[in-house]
């Protein structure tokens, strides 16, 4: 029977071009990163800077000065011939960041990189949405701490069992009077849900902003969210983008004499808490003093055990592991007068600052209840975010802000680092992150600021202050910036932070893992080679035992895994080992579909019938066994990729897509070609 094969041998040739096209960037970009390697080794060695500098340097455009930074005291040749290398590798990078995403991409288990696994605080999250907390209240929520700390626990069953235990209703604390326990327990439920939801959002936009290619980012049950960062080997650069609360807060600072009231009023309680222990108060002066300048004496500072130092107090317990290793810098003479104000420094600009060594006795002081009641119901005191060098210690600043925030970071509509020009308090070339506010957040900023003129605006991130500038006049534009000793990588990392928006509910690493470069290119290596050995070994078997037919059968092959990988490319599919498994299989599958059709035609040559109907009686009897094999296989495969994660769904999708396109290749394409042969040579005798 004579076959019209127009029709398909243009869809051949379309499948043919159109797969070459989609895998020619990967072939051109593996070709472009081979050249770049070499450029990247020798500005290495030239300059000291590590890759991960490099990378960072070329994305931002800044590669040639930090060379000229790096090499400014070098001779100008040697200088010229690595800015003319530095060029090569910008064209090159610019090259590759457009082809990039038209590649195909190695998963973390070939490329390396940070697999980090996150989990919902539920304790933290049950404590922000509760209302009218109290003693009781806190008793409970600390006896499900531990239920948190248990893998696999259901925390809610737990509280509700906890509520009951102690004889409380849950619309207590949660929800309305109206709503019964079940109600409440399942709004409580839809809470957690949606939090760890919108979370998952905030992480993609955080990580779509970080520059990761393909990350993956996954919901594990309940309350664990994974992480998959191929390519980043800054685990930590990754945390602090991806776990960082983001939490942004305006807030007024209290006066200085306000600040200055409650901090006599905190060394006096200590003062008198010290001397009411015979063994330590006997040598303290009980007299109030009003400074926080450490009653103005030459400090003569010197480490003290804080378990000596406050033995006896109350405020300062010192049964604690803790106190009995933590030391503290004071002046003995100053801290018989001033107790608390001895662990303060003056360091000018009218700001209180803490050493870091002095830091965490301060704050142990500041959360005790008696301290508490000391401080203004409308106020808290917060540190700096980070810590800053004076005369080679290094300082914490120690701000009271007002409870209340005046706007959020929710009003927030745009933030980017910048570099100062120089003007105001801030150095030319220092970076800084500008925020643009929307409508309502700059009428609210514009009140606030012309409310309080002369005092001082503390910008708060997760509760730390960053910065607490003096405002000067009403700024009615709505554009804020936060300024303070930031380099670029810094800037660039708060920017995303800010514009991805603060997490629903705080999350924390209960397991990270960084796959190294070697130990990718191991698997790499392995994976590549178990699919090119079996690729030889079959085509050997096919050309040997089959003749001119196994070596067509062999094209069929190569055509498949063309085709499969070009189909990996168009749909931006990511090549993990799972992955190479299945291209194995499906090379397999082809295989046998191959197997069955030549075996069925020597079956009807052998029956003595021509070749041109052995050809169509062997395509016919083979295509249902062929078809049910696939169909079961890709059945299966859709169950995989419905119920399986991660590696399991690379797996399945590489599968399903190798079963269509082996089909395609043994059935189709094969068929043409013997169609074509025997039409145009008229064969009397198949190679077979």
């Amino acid at each position: 029977m004579r076959r019209n094969n127009l029709l398909r041998t243009i869809i051949i040739g379309l499948a043919i071009v159109w797969s070459l096209w989609q895998l020619y960037p990967t072939f051109v970009v593996g070709r472009q990163k081979k050249e770049a390697e070499n450029y990247l080794v020798q500005i290495e060695r030239e300059t000291g800077l590590n890759r991960d500098e490099i990378n960072e340097a070329l994305n931002a455009g800044q590669l040639e000065s930090r060379i000229r930074q790096r090499l400014h005291d070098k001779p100008a040749d040697s200088l010229q011939a690595l800015l003319k290398e530095a060029a090569s590798l910008i064209a090159l990078h610019d090259k590759i960041s457009k082809n990039e995403t038209k590649t195909i991409k190695r998963g973390l288990d070939l490329q390396g990189g940070t697999y980090l696994v996150y989990e919902v605080n539920l304790p933290k999250l049950m404590r922000d949405v509760a209302k009218n907390k109290d003693a009781r209240f806190e008793e409970i929520m600390k006896k499900l701490d531990v239920v948190a700390a248990t893998p696999n626990a259901d925390y809610f069953a737990a509280l509700q069992a906890s509520f009951a235990e102690a004889d409380i209703r849950l619309n207590r604390y949660f929800g309305s009077r109206a709503q019964t326990d079940a109600q409440i327990l399942d709004e409580l439920k839809r809470e957690a849900d949606d939090a760890i939801d919108r979370n998952l959002e905030i992480l993609r936009n955080r990580i779509d902003q970080f520059g990761v290619s393909e990350p993956s980012i996954t919901k594990q049950g309940s309350r664990r969210v994974v992480v998959e960062l191929a390519g980043i080997t800054d685990k930590n650069r990754a945390k602090n983008i991806i776990g960082k609360t983001a939490l942004l807060e305006f807030n007024l600072v209290k006066d200085p004499q306000i600040f200055q009231d409650v901090i006599t009023k905190i060394d006096n309680l200590l003062k008198r808490d010290l001397a009411a222990k015979p063994e330590v108060g006997t040598a303290i002066d009980t007299s109030v003093t009003d400074s926080t300048g450490a009653s103005g004496k030459v400090s003569k500072d010197k480490a003290v055990n804080v378990s000596e130092l406050f033995a006896g107090s109350s405020i300062v317990p010192s049964d604690t592991a803790a106190a009995s290793s933590d030391s503290v810098q004071v002046d003995k003479d100053i801290f018989s007068g001033n107790p608390f104000i001895s662990l303060l420094r003056d360091v000018g600009r009218s700001e209180v600052a803490v050493p870091a060594q002095n830091v965490r006795a301060v704050e142990r002081i500041l959360n005790n209840p008696e301290v508490q009641k000391l401080i203004p119901p409308d106020a808290e005191f917060a540190w700096s975010n980070k810590p800053e060098k004076v005369a080679d210690e290094q300082y914490y600043y120690l701000y009271l802000v007002k409870k209340e925030a005046e706007l959020t970071g929710a009003l927030l509509t745009d933030a980017r680092p910048e570099i100062a020009s120089g003007s105001g308090m801030i150095r030319q070339g220092e970076w800084t992150v500008s925020m643009q506010l929307n409508d309502e957040g700059t009428r609210i900023f514009s009140r606030v600021t012309g409310a309080n003129v002369n005092k001082r605006l503390a910008i708060m991130l997760d509760n730390k202050v960053v910065m607490a500038p003096n405002i000067k006049e009403k700024i009615p534009s709505g554009r804020a910036s936060i300024e303070g000793s930031m380099n670029a990588e810094e800037a660039k990392d708060l920017a995303i932070v800010l514009r991805a928006g603060s997490l629903q509910a705080p999350m924390q690493v209960i397991e990270e893992r960084t796959v190294g470069p070697s130990l990718g290119q191991d698997s790499i290596s392995k994976g590549t080679w178990s699919a090119i050995i079996s690729l030889i070994l079959v085509m050997l078997f096919m050309a040997v035992y089959y003749k001119l037919s196994g070596l067509l059968a062999d094209s069929a092959l190569v055509l498949n895994l063309v085709m499969l990988l070009a189909c990996m490319a168009f749909l931006k599919a990511t090549l993990t080992l799972p992955g190479i498994a299945g291209i194995i299989l499906t090379i397999g599958m082809a295989v046998d579909a191959n197997v069955l059709i030549l075996e069925r035609i020597r079956e009807e040559l052998r029956a003595g019938k021509t070749v041109r109907a052995s050809i169509d009686a062997g395509y016919d009897r083979a295509f249902w066994t062929i078809f049910d094999a696939n169909i079961t296989t890709l059945l299966t495969a859709l169950v995989l990729y419905q119920f399986g994660t991660g590696p399991i769904k690379g797996f399945a999708v590489t599968l399903m897509f190798g079963i269509a396109v082996s089909m395609f290749t043994a059935i189709v394409v094969t068929r043409v070609v013997y169609d074509y042969v025997t039409r145009r040579y008229n064969l009397k005798a198949l190679s077979i």
